[in-house]
């Protein structure tokens, strides 16, 4: 043993494996230097901006209104990649504005934007890096809200009422200067074109100045109910049916009725005032005797619609000699006259005066929408008539009746001798001589009331 302990070998091979723990040694100190120095091997440095990232506003939302801070802005952050594909991926930092202070004073300011939650060997960029914000007391009041509708949607000749909303009123909490800047509260009920019904639809209330900008403020509720009634002029007139056509010889028309008498129009009011009747053509020259008829209202082409689109028409009619002047011959089988019979039988004729001395033929002709006059009303009354106008039948010769016009007939209702109350009273009528009438009705109901005395 000793004699190998004193080799040369054993000296050389001892102080190389002292050499080398002594190399390993003072390496580990040399890098455990560098990494209290921070001079190991840096990490890869990168950068990476994260878009929209929400904001937050801490303030006393009890009291106060801010406006002005934008939602969202961009962030980059800058660092050791690794922690940026974290932070980018959870989103888990937060960028807010502090105006917390119960002391903030009130009016305009600018903040700038903060950031936490953020690894703190990341370094975050703000862009925008502030904001121009808004601080106001915060109000809430009470408003009336107005429906509105676009009225050139309704469908031609139909009107609409004024749009009823439910609730009526209400509230609307934001900044005092947008509230002072209120002008308008207005639901905008959406309407299609063409519209002919009745609408109920909820619409969104909005507040607006007085150059009709909205305003950026709270509203409760937020939509209410509108109901819109819509409907279409209307106005009744009579049906007055007129004679086209010649009768037939040995036909004389006595009477033509139609029932109903009268039909309701729907229409605009423009269109309405200008019709007071509607014609109804009877062509008469293939009646044989008493017919009726059901016959096409003729629609006029300003009128949207008719509550009925068919007549029944009646016609009376009596027989009556052919007017020899004017009956073309008739033909009979016998045995022809001579000559000479035919001139003794025109001799015998010509002195018959009762042919000369025919009365002339009765026609009728009908007069709608005459006017009823009351007269005698004390000036302590009023007369209220249920139905102002009436139809009036004249008979008569055909060439009187074609010179009489409406304004030749005259019918009134004397109401002074009748108290307070409704009375049937007989209506007088005046015509020109030489003609007889016929009404619907001989009497008209009439309402007498006291007037209200003046204070």
């Amino acid at each position: 043993m000793d004699k190998f302990t004193n080799s040369a070998w054993f000296m050389r091979i001892v102080a190389f494996a002292l050499a080398a723990l002594l190399f390993i040694s003072i390496n580990f100190e040399m890098e455990s230097d560098k990494k209290s120095l921070g001079l190991s091997t840096a990490p890869e440095i990168s950068t990476e901006t994260i878009e929209n990232v929400p904001v937050e506003v801490y303030y006393d939302r009890e009291n106060l209104v801010v406006s002005g801070v934008p939602e969202t802005v961009d962030v980059t952050l800058k660092g050791a990649k690794s922690l940026l594909i974290n932070a980018k991926n959870q989103r888990d930092f937060k960028v807010y504005v502090d105006l917390s202070d119960p002391a903030i004073s009130m009016g305009d300011r600018t903040v700038t934007f903060k950031i936490s939650d953020l690894n703190e060997k990341l370094v975050a960029t703000i862009d925008p890096e502030y904001a121009e914000v808004n601080v106001q007391e915060r109000v809430t009041k009470e408003f009336s809200v107005e429906a509105e509708y676009n009225s050139s949607l309704l469908e031609e000749g139909y009107t609409a009422g004024q749009p009823t909303v439910s609730p009526k009123t209400v509230k609307i909490t934001g900044a005092k200067d947008a509230i002072e800047q209120i002008s308008y509260v207005k639901a905008n009920l959406e309407i299609s074109k063409g519209l002919n019904e009745t609408v109920n639809s909820k619409a969104t209330v909005k507040a607006l100045d007085r150059d009709l900008n909205k305003l950026d403020v709270t509203i409760e509720p937020s939509s209410v109910a509108v109901s819109l009634k819509v409907s279409i002029p209307s106005k009744t007139v009579s049906i007055a049916p007129k004679q086209t056509g010649k009768a037939k010889d040995g036909i004389r028309i006595t009477s033509i009725s139609v029932d109903p008498k009268e039909v309701t129009l729907f229409g605009s009011e423009t269109s309405l005032e200008k019709i007071d009747e509607i014609n109804l053509p009877v062509n008469i020259s293939k009646i044989d005797g008493d017919t009726e008829l059901e016959l096409d209202l003729n629609k006029p082409d300003s009128v949207q619609k008719m509550s009925l689109g068919k007549a029944q028409v009646k016609i009376r009619t009596e027989k009556v000699e052919v007017d020899e002047e004017n009956a073309e011959p008739v033909v009979e089988e016998e045995e022809p006259e001579t000559e000479q019979k035919q001139e003794e039988q025109v001799v015998e004729e010509k002195p018959e005066p009762e042919e000369e001395d025919e009365p002339a033929a009765i026609e009728s002709k009908t007069f709608n929408n005459i006017q009823i006059v009351p007269v005698g009303i004390r000036d302590d009354q009023d007369a209220e008539l249920e139905s102002d106008v009436t139809s009036i039948t004249l008979l008569g010769e055909a060439d009187d009746l074609k010179k009489i016009t409406k304004d030749d007939i005259n019918l009134t209702v004397d109401v002074s001798n009748l108290d307070e109350g409704t009375h049937d009273v007989d209506l007088a009528v005046t015509v020109p001589e030489g003609v007889e009438w016929e009404l619907d009705s001989k009497t008209v109901s009439v309402t007498i009331t006291q007037k209200d005395e003046e204070t």
